[in-house]
């Protein structure tokens, strides 16, 4: 039944996503009809600036840091801390109370990530910073990184169990991101 409640909870608060609350309330604008439509941070950057970046991201950060550090708390495990952050970016990429139609997972992630082990964290990075100069984009270095998780996760010695659950975060970022992967890797034509 905990586990239950930890997941539902943290689907809900997944929910919340902070580009529309930052949106809405310090520029009076709807962030799901400008820009790329996107609510996220990057989106948030480009219309309002640095300061709107940096909340959004620090905002959906947090909610993948409360995730797995309640899951932590209540000692689980790390295949359930995982999953505690599937269930939230779930949340924030799926979220029920905005019709299914949120952002991309990404902030969310990486604060999760950062707090379930920030050694694994720095070797995500690490890849990522190694693939960006050969791919020139955030978007595919990341994921180019994010496919690696599973792989990192078994490295770092966790149980299979842990290694299955990193195999769906990595497939829900992917979904997330299918439409930059498609314009990425097939630009069209003019």
């Amino acid at each position: 039944m905990t586990l239950f409640l930890l997941l539902a909870g943290v689907y809900m608060l997944g929910n919340i996503l902070t580009a529309p609350l930052i949106s809405q309330l310090f520029f009076k604008g709807n962030i799901r009809s400008e820009g790329s439509g996107n609510p996220g941070a990057r989106n948030a950057g480009r219309l309002f600036g640095k300061k709107a970046f940096v909340a959004t991201f620090v905002g959906d950060a947090l909610k993948g840091v409360i995730a797995v550090g309640v899951a932590r708390w209540l000692d689980f495990g790390a295949a359930i801390e995982l999953l505690a952050l599937v269930a939230v970016m779930l949340g924030h990429v799926f979220p029920l109370i905005l019709k299914f139609r949120g952002g991309k997972g990404v902030s969310t992630f990486i604060g999760g990530l950062l707090v379930f082990n920030p050694l694994l964290f720095a070797v995500f990075v690490g890849l990522f910073l190694l693939g960006y100069p050969f791919l020139k984009s955030f978007t595919l270095a990341g994921l180019g990184a994010i496919g690696f998780l599973p792989l990192i996760v078994l490295g770092f010695s966790y149980g299979m169990p842990a290694v299955s659950v990193a195999c769906l975060v990595t497939a829900l970022l992917f979904v997330a991101h299918r439409k930059d992967i498609r314009q990425k890797l097939m630009p069209e034509k003019s």
